[in-house]
C-alpha cells in the first residue's frame, strides 16, 4: 500500500478510520495493539549493566588480581599487612566504579531534562469531538489536527490543509520548508507532499492528518532502529588503557616468576619464595592508575561543560582529542537553521522588490517575533528591515506545487496592486514589463534571457532564488486575482546563513591536520555555496550525491574519500553511515556531529558523536557521546584541545605513577638477594600508590593544553600511550634515581642505628621501623621532584613556569600532609608500620630531589637541540 497515492476516502477506509476519527473504544483498543507511541532505545544498555562493566575491564579485572594475591598471601603468611592491602585494592575498585556510573548517571539525567523539552500533548478528533491527548496515546487511525508550531507526533497523511507548511530538517537535513497538499501524489515516500513525519515542525498553516504509523514504525522509529543495531566503536583510550594494563600484568608476572626462580636458586624455601613473589607482583601493579585516569577524564569532562559540551562517556573526552576527521552535517551544526536574504538584485533602487517581499506571504507577526515559513520569514524581515508602506490584503491565490508561485491582492498607499513571487521559470514568463524607477520600460526577449542567466548564476552560488513582480491595477478586478502583464521587479536570493564562528574553527581545525567532510541531506549546489563561503573548500567541489553514493561500488567510494574538497549530498541515514564506516576502515579516528534524526545512526558508529543540544533530535542526542549545549561547532574545536590535553597528561602522570614502581620493587630484591631486613613493607606500598602520588597526579591531570597543541596533526593511530620511551624514562632512570634515595635513606638510618650486615632485625624494633620509613620518606622526596619534571616530557619546567601550574604545588602540599600525617602521628605510625625520622634524614634526600630535576632537565635540553623524539613526540632542532 502506498498512502501517499490513496485518495480521500480511500485514506479512512484503508486505515479504518472516518471524517469523525476514532472512537474512544476503539482508539484504546489499537493503543493495546500498537503500543504507545513512542520511541524506544533499541538494545540499550540498563543502568545496572553498565555499573557492573565498571568492574569488568581489564585494569579493574587487574587490581581484582592484585588483591586476591594480597588475601592468599594473608592466608598463608597472616601478619604482614597484606589483608589491608587486599581490602584497600578493593576500595579503589568500587569507589572508581561508582564514580564512573554516577558521573555517566548525572549525563544521562541531563540527556533526560532535555529530552522532557519535546511535546506531549496532540490534538486529535475521536468520535467527531476535537481532544488534546498526550503524544504517545496516539494510535493508527487517529485524525490528528496539525497547527502552526505543533511538532507532528506520528507519521500521517494529510486529508485536508490549508496552506500547510512542514518542515523536515530534523528527518531529511533538507533546510527549505515544504508547502503540503491533500492531493494523491505517486512519488517517493519521503518526498511525498501529502505526508507528514513524526518530528517534524509545522511552520505555518493548519491541517488534518490521519495517522498511518506510531512509535518504532515511523520513519523516525527506523532510524532508530537503524541505530540501535549499529555496533559502537570502542574508544582508543580504552584500547589503550586495556593494552598498558596487559603490559603491567606481563611484567609483574614476569617479575614475580624470575624473582620466584632466583629464590629457589639462593636457597629459599618454596612458601617464602612465593609470598616474595607475589609481593613482587603487587608491588609492580600500580594501583593508583585506574582512579587518576578516571578523574583526570572527570575534570576534563568537567572543563568541556564549561565550554558547553556535555560528555556522556569519560572515554569520550579522550577520544575527541584523538580525531582525525569530522564528517559534519550542515542544517544546524555549520547553519543556523534560518533562511536569510543574502542578495537582491532589481533593475532599480529595489524599492517595488522590497514592497512584494514583504506583504506577499503569510507569515504571522507576534510579540515573540516573525513566524511562519522560512522563506518568508526571511523575505518579510529582509523588506520590514528597509522600511515599506502598510497595505491591507484583499485576496489571495496560494502557492501550489504545480503553479510555482502564490499571489495576493493588496491596497497600499490607496492603490490596487497585484503583488506575485515564486520560481522565476513560472513568474518570468507572465512578466511584460521591467521596473525602472518610479516607472516601467517593456521587456525585450534579449533581456528576458540575461535575467534568465542572472538567475542560474545566483542558484550556482548555492541561492535559493525567488522572483519577485506586480502589476497595478485601476480597480478591483471581477473573477481571480490576474497575473498576466507583470511587471519585474527583481530576484531575491536566500542562503540558510553560516554561523559567524565556523570559519574560524574550520581554520583551527586545519591548523590542527583534522579533515572535515560535509554529509548534508540538503542540495548539492546549496551545500557547495556554504563549504565555500565558510573556507571549508578551496577549489572545485566534488559532490556526490546520495542516489550516486549507494550505487557506488565501495573501492571507488575509498578513492573519492581521499579527494580533497569532497561534499555528500542528499544522503539518507544508511548513506551517511556507511561512509562513516569506511572511513573507519580506512583508519580514520572519525567524529561525526548532527542534529536531525538522519543523524544517529552515523553518530552512533563514529569513534565520537557529537550531537546539538538546543536543535537536536532525541534520537541525536542518546546515539552520540558529547552533547553540545549551544550547538557551537566552534565548541568541537574547544572539546578537541581538551581532549588532545587529556592524553598528554594521562602519559605525563603515567610516567609518574610508573616511576615509584622501581623504590618499590628495588627493596624486595634487596631483600632477596642481599638478605637484608625488607627495606619497604606492603602498607608502606599502598601510602605510596593510594596516598601521596594521588594528588600530585591529579594534578598533572589537569595541566594547561601546550601553546602549539593544535599546531600538531593527530597523533597517529599507531602511537600508544605507554611506549618504549615512556618505559624507559621511567623505568630505567627516574625510577632507579628514587630507588637510590630510598635505599640510601634506609642503609643511612640502619648503620646510624648501629646495625651490622646480616644482623637479624625485629619487625617491631624502632629502628626496623624509622629505616623503612626513611625509605618511605626516600620516594615521597623524590616523587616531589618527579611531578615537576612530568609536567612535560620535553618542556624545561623553567620554561612551563616552577608556579604556573597551582594544582601541582595544592598536590605536593597534600603529598606533604599525607607524609606527615603516616609518619609523625600514632594513628600513622600504627596504619603503616612507621616511626619518626628526624630533619637529618630529609637533609640528606634534597639533593636526590635536586639530582633528578638536573638529569632531567639536561636530557630536555638535549631533546630540544637535536630534536630526538621522546615520549612519542616528534620535536624538530631548536633554531
Amino acid at each position: 500500500m502506498k498512502i501517499q497515492s490513496l485518495s480521500y476516502d480511500e485514506v479512512f477506509s484503508t486505515l479504518m478510520s472516518s471524517p469523525q476519527g476514532l472512537t474512544p473504544d476503539e482508539a484504546t483498543r489499537r493503543h493495546g495493539e500498537y503500543g504507545p507511541n513512542e520511541i524506544h532505545e533499541v538494545h540499550g544498555r540498563s543502568m545496572l549493566s553498565r555499573f557492573v562493566a565498571q568492574f569488568t575491564h581489564f585494569l579493574a579485572l587487574l587490581l581484582w588480581f592484585a588483591a586476591a594475591l594480597c588475601f592468599l598471601s594473608e592466608y598463608l603468611h597472616p601478619g604482614e599487612g597484606l589483608l589491608r592491602l587486599g581490602i584497600a585494592i578493593i576500595a579503589v575498585i568500587l569507589i572508581n566504579a561508582t564514580f564512573t556510573f554516577i558521573q555517566e548517571y548525572r549525563t544521562e539525567k541531563a540527556i533526560e531534562e532535555l529530552r522532557k523539552l519535546l511535546p506531549f500533548r496532540v490534538a486529535v478528533v475521536r468520535n467527531g469531538v476535537e481532544l488534546e491527548i498526550d503524544a504517545d496515546l496516539v494510535v493508527p487511525g487517529d485524525l490528528v489536527l496539525l497547527r502552526e508550531g505543533d511538532k507532528v507526533p506520528a507519521d500521517a497523511r494529510i486529508v485536508a490543509a490549508s496552506r500547510l507548511t512542514v518542515n523536515n530538517a530534523p528527518l531529511t537535513g533538507e533546510s527549505d520548508s515544504k508547502q503540503l497538499t491533500d492531493a494523491p501524489f505517486e512519488g517517493e515516500l519521503l518526498e511525498s507532499e501529502n505526508l507528514v513525519f513524526a518530528g517534524t515542525l509545522v511552520v505555518s498553516g493548519s491541517g488534518k492528518a490521519v495517522v498511518y504509523a506510531t512509535g518504532m514504525a515511523t520513519e523516525f522509529g527506523k532510524i532508530a532502529q537503524i541505530t540501535g543495531k549499529v555496533v559502537e566503536e570502542v574508544s582508543p583510550l580504552h584500547v589503550e588503557i586495556t593494552r598498558v594494563s596487559r603490559i603491567v600484568a606481563v611484567l609483574a608476572v614476569v617479575c614475580g616468576t624470575c624473582f620466584f626462580l632466583i629464590g629457589g636458586l639462593v636457597g629459599r624455601g618454596f612458601w617464602d619464595n612465593f609470598l616474595f613473589a607475589i609481593g613482587i607482583i603487587i608491588a609492580s601493579v600500580p594501583e593508583g592508575l585506574l582512579p587518576t585516569v578516571t578523574l583526570s577524564l572527570a575534570m576534563g569532562s568537567k572543563r568541556m561543560a564549561s565550554r558547553n559540551a556535555l560528555v556522556k562517556s569519560l572515554n569520550a573526552v579522550e577520544a575527541l582529542g584523538s580525531v582525525d576527521l569530522i564528517c559534519t552535517d550542515k542544517t544546524g551544526t555549520l547553519t543556523q537553521n534560518r533562511m536569510t536574504v543574502k542578495t537582491l538584485w532589481s533593475p532599480d533602487k529595489g524599492a517595488m522588490a522590497r514592497t512584494v517581499a514583504r506583504f506577499c506571504n503569510n507569515v504571522n507577526v507576534t510579540p515573540e517575533g516573525v513566524k511562519g515559513d522560512s522563506t518568508e520569514t526571511a523575505l518579510y524581515s529582509y523588506a520590514a528591515l528597509h522600511g515599506v508602506a502598510n497595505g491591507e490584503r484583499l485576496d489571495e491565490t496560494p502557492f501550489d506545487t504545480e503553479r510555482k508561485r502564490m499571489a495576493t491582492l493588496h491596497r497600499i498607499d490607496g492603490k490596487l496592486f497585484v503583488l506575485v513571487k515564486g520560481a522565476g521559470e513560472s513568474v518570468l514568463p507572465l512578466c511584460t514589463l521591467l521596473s525602472h524607477g518610479d516607472s516601467a520600460i517593456p521587456l525585450e526577449s534579449a533581456t528576458v534571457a540575461g535575467l534568465m542567466v542572472r538567475q542560474q548564476k545566483m542558484a550556482s552560488e548555492g541561492l535559493r532564488v525567488i522572483a519577485l513582480a506586480y502589476r497595478e491595477l485601476a480597480e478591483l478586478p471581477a473573477g481571480d486575482i490576474p497575473e498576466e502583464g507583470l511587471t519585474f521587479a527583481g530576484f531575491a536570493g536566500l542562503l540558510d546563513p553560516p554561523r559567524p564562528e565556523v570559519p574560524q574553527a574550520l581554520k583551527d581545525c586545519h591548523s590542527a591536520g583534522i579533515k572535515v567532510i560535509m554529509i548534508t541531506g540538503d542540495a548539492g549546489l546549496t551545500a557547495a555555496a556554504i563549504a565555500r563561503d565558510i573556507g571549508l573548500i578551496s577549489g572545485e567541489p566534488v559532490i556526490i550525491e546520495g542516489h550516486e553514493c549507494a550505487s557506488m561500488p565501495d573501492e571507488r567510494l575509498r578513492e573519492e574519500l581521499k579527494k580533497e574538497n569532497l561534499i555528500f549530498a542528499r544522503m539518507s541515514p544508511q548513506n551517511k553511515m556507511h561512509v562513516v564506516s569506511l572511513l573507519i576502515e580506512e583508519g580514520h579516528r572519525v567524529a561525526v556531529t548532527g542534529d536531525g534524526v538522519n543523524d544517529a545512526p552515523a553518530l552512533k558508529k563514529a569513534h565520537v558523536g557529537i550531537a546539538m543540544g538546543l536543535t537536536g533530535t532525541s534520537v541525536a542526542r542518546e546515539a552520540a557521546d558529547i552533547v553540545l549545549l549551544d550547538d557551537n561547532f566552534a565548541s568541537i574545536v574547544h572539546a578537541i584541545e581538551e581532549g588532545r590535553a587529556v592524553f598528554e597528561n594521562i602519559r605525563n602522570f603515567t610516567t609518574y605513577i610508573f616511576a615509584s614502581n622501581i623504590p618499590e620493587l628495588v627493596p624486595y630484591i634487596g631483600y632477596i638477594l642481599l638478605g637484608i631486613p625488607l627495606p619497604l613493607t606492603i602498607m608502606q606500598i599502598l601510602a605510596v600508590d593510594l596516598g601521596t602520588d594521588m594528588f600530585p597526579a591529579l594534578a598533572l591531570g589537569a595541566e594547561k593544553p601546550s601553546p602549539d597543541i593544535m599546531q600538531r596533526p593527530p597523533r597517529p593511530k599507531d602511537e600508544h600511550l605507554l611506549t618504549k620511551r615512556v618505559l624507559i624514562r621511567a623505568y630505567l632512570y627516574l625510577g632507579p634515581l628514587e630507588a637510590f634515595a630510598g635505599m640510601t635513606a634506609y642503609f643511612y638510618v640502619m648503620y646510624a642505628g648501629g646495625w651490622s650486615w646480616s644482623q637479624p632485625l625485629a619487625t617491631t624494633s624502632n629502628l626496623y621501623l624509622q629505616a623503612t620509613t626513611a625509605c618511605l620518606a626516600g620516594i615521597i622526596v623524590t616523587q616531589i621532584a618527579n611531578v615537576f619534571v612530568c609536567r612535560s616530557p620535553n618542556v624545561s619546567i623553567f620554561t612551563l613556569g616552577v608556579f604556573s601550574n597551582r594544582l601541582v604545588l595544592a598536590g605536593i602540599g597534600t603529598e606533604v600532609a599525607l607524609a606527615a600525617l603516616i609518619i609523625y602521628t600514632k594513628l600513622g605510625n600504627s596504619l603503616f608500620a612507621c616511626a619518626p625520622v628526624g630533619i637529618d634524614v630529609w637533609i640528606l634526600l634534597i639533593p636526590f630531589a635536586v639530582l633528578i630535576v638536573v638529569v632531567d632537565e639536561t636530557r630536555k635540553y638535549f631533546v630540544r637541540r637535536t630534536g630526538f623524539r621522546v615520549a612519542g613526540l616528534s620535536l624538530p632542532p631548536k633554531g
